[in-house]
């Protein structure tokens, strides 16, 4: 089913995400400020930037978590969000939101799994609930999902049996059970120490080089230059610098983007 989401998109030549400016305050505090990006199918982008600077938010804004103020917000043919005569913006109906949350998928950083549903069944209860799925054929493809996270072992288990990079490829292995055209990462390993985050950043390679369309806010800068087609860099609210990954992690051209990636350096 991903792949058929993929040939539907290059065949229409559309983004499979479009925000066009962008806006979002909170309070007096203005978060992102006039943010356009677009994600195409079977590309992996990484967004890199400051505590503070509007990773988090943007990832919140583009999967409904949070509403823009201002611009516009599509998956694909399915425009969520479009701006008024003064800018604002306005959101579709029930029925559009509905049908926006089947297009992407949330890895969030701490797991989020129910604590007291086995392993198998934090995998398979969505497709069974929110898609009506035979609950027969979606344990199987759960558990095919289970076996290419490296977990087929755990599938009774509850996640308070699991380390945390091991929860957190249940939590991978949910967002995959649901068939999403693109697949959000807010900053994965940021809860795991450095042994456990190999696990996960193994687990995202694996599906970078399937061509899996992936967003990924995260501090991990060799990961980011080796495994993204592009990198934004955030900071302030806005996309100071963007580019192929390469490009922006070893000759950034912005002084603000070498100044961050020194840190990385020291």
């Amino acid at each position: 089913m991903m792949q058929e989401s993929i040939e539907t998109a290059e065949q229409k030549k559309e983004p499979l995400l479009r925000l066009l400016n962008a806006r979002k305050s909170f309070g007096k505090n203005d978060v992102l400020k006039d943010i356009t990006l677009e994600v195409n199918a079977g590309e992996v982008v990484a967004i890199i930037g400051p505590s503070g600077g509007g990773k988090s938010t943007l990832l919140r804004c583009a999967t409904l978590l949070e509403t823009l103020d201002g611009g516009t917000l599509a998956y694909g043919d399915l425009v969520v969000a479009s701006p008024d005569a003064a800018g604002n913006a306005v959101y579709g109906g029930k029925d559009v939101l509905a049908k926006a949350r089947t297009r992407f998928g949330l890895v969030f950083q701490n797991f989020n799994l129910f604590p007291h549903y086995t392993v198998l069944k934090n995998i398979a209860e969505p497709p069974i609930l929110v898609q009506k799925r035979e609950r027969e054929e979606v344990e199987a493809e759960a558990r095919e999902l289970l076996a290419k996270m490296g977990l087929s072992d755990k599938a009774d288990h509850v996640p308070c049996d699991l380390s945390g990079g091991q929860q957190q490829r249940v939590a991978i292995a949910r967002a995959l059970a649901m068939n999403p055209d693109i697949l959000f990462f807010d900053e994965p390993t940021s809860a795991l120490d450095p042994e456990l985050t190999i696990e996960v950043l193994k687990v995202i390679r694996q599906l970078a080089a399937e061509h899996m369309t992936m967003v990924i806010v995260t501090h991990e800068m060799a990961f980011a230059r080796d495994v993204a087609d592009h990198i934004i860099f955030l900071d302030g609210g806005y996309v100071v610098e963007q580019g192929p990954a390469e490009q922006v992690i070893n000759n950034p051209t912005h002084e603000r983007t070498r100044a961050f990636l020194r840190k990385y350096e020291e």
